[in-house]
């Protein structure tokens, strides 16, 4: 791989530190400060909702300002709010917390961008390779992250605010990394203006499959994934060490299949990898509805995890035969602000549907979103075959 990959790597894999720090201890602050109990994962849920609010305007901005200088702004940023959330955490305030986990949104939508920048990297023939390597860099955050959690928890007087603290110092470290990248320059890209519109991209079978792929993987996942915590250690009562390794799991097991995904793709094709991704979840909801030990929430959470990747990544890697280069920022910017629209829709609606109605309640409403995927792959599938026949 080249050293732009592998600086891609590095530095998301210090970003991307964000989401699992939040993910771990974002439920567990709420359920200490949030006024209602239904609101304990409203923090969480923030943090997909500053990705969606952002997605558009970092498209934009990375079209005037090139990638690599949002990512180094983007560094700087999320330091400075992540001292930001220990500071509001100290106040003991639950909204200035639930914005400070908006504000950290928005740097991750600007490390969501890292998948693009790996596929303009490389020739056509091993963005896939490209995009699955990169997205290794989540093994790292997927233990750093918690264990940043839990090494701060009790830095200062008030539980976890030296969690963010050093979140900052791990955000500009990755800045540091990113100062390696190389952007790839307008020589080597077609133009980036003209192309068709949006609309009529849209109309392609193609493009939804690629965008509702990503778009259920992600609301799936983060839909069960926010309501863990507090199902595990607020409701049933397990240990909070038990609950970080659950969520350590889920995370590596949403990137170590990174390792082979892009070979996958590689040799049985987009359409096998989302049927997999989709198999996985299917296993996964009937393992969470067999029991709430924590092996029941451990092997689900691990099937989550990897049938996350799978639709994620065949979802990317189909997205860019939809688009020209020309096309490349506005189609990037509608699949991302859809995903994490979506996203933050299912994050917001677990604290809700974990306090109204229990655990398994949660886990029959993800049934309909993976049906959904289920049909769209099997008419671009009959699709594709008719194309194939009347060629």
């Amino acid at each position: 791989m080249s050293r732009n990959i592998w600086v891609l790597l590095l530095s998301g894999a210090l970003g991307l530190c964000i989401a699992p720090v939040v993910v771990f201890i974002g439920g567990l602050i709420g359920s200490t400060l949030a006024p209602n109990p239904e609101l304990s994962t409203l923090p969480v849920a923030g943090i997909v909702i500053g990705v969606a609010l952002a997605v558009m305007p970092v498209s934009r901005l990375m079209q005037k300002l090139g990638r690599k200088k949002v990512f180094l702004l983007a560094s700087v940023y999320s330091a400075l709010v992540s001292i930001f959330a220990s500071v509001s955490i100290l106040l003991e305030s639950f909204w200035l917390f639930c914005l400070s986990t908006v504000l950290l949104g928005a740097a991750l939508a600007v490390i969501q961008q890292y998948r693009f920048a790996a596929m303009e990297s490389v020739e056509p023939e091993l963005m896939a390779k490209a995009t699955s390597f990169v997205l290794l860099g989540g093994l790292v955050a997927a233990m750093l992250g918690p264990e940043l959690a839990h090494l701060g928890k009790d830095i200062f007087d008030v539980a976890f605010a030296g969690s963010f603290a050093l979140l900052a110092g791990v955000c500009l470290l990755g800045g540091l990394v990113m100062l390696l990248f190389q952007p790839v320059t307008m020589a080597q890209q077609e133009t980036v203006s003209g192309g068709r519109p949006l609309s009529e991209v849209m109309k392609s079978t193609l493009f939804w499959v690629a965008v509702l792929s990503a778009t259920i993987g992600y609301a799936v996942m983060s839909y069960i994934m926010t309501a863990t915590p507090v199902s595990m250690h607020v409701m049933e009562g397990h240990s909070i060490e038990d609950t970080k390794w659950v969520i350590q799991s889920h995370i590596l097991a949403m990137y170590l299949p990174s390792l082979f995904s892009g070979h996958l793709i590689s040799r049985f094709g987009e359409y096998r990898l989302m049927l997999a991704g989709l198999a996985s979840y299917s296993v996964c909801l009937f393992i969470a509805l067999s029991g709430q030990d924590v092996m029941h929430y451990w092997l689900g959470l691990v099937l989550l995890g990897v049938g996350w990747n799978f639709l994620f990544v065949a979802g990317t890697v189909l997205l860019p035969k939809c688009h020209s280069a020309s096309e490349r920022y506005r189609v990037q910017g509608f699949n991302d602000l859809f995903l994490f629209s979506f996203q933050a829709l299912a994050s917001i609606s677990s604290g809700v549907v974990i306090y109204s109605v229990g655990w398994n309640s949660l886990i029959i409403y993800a049934i309909p979103l993976i049906l959904v995927q289920l049909v769209m792959v099997f008419i671009w599938r009959v699709s594709k075959e008719s194309l194939h026949v009347e060629a």
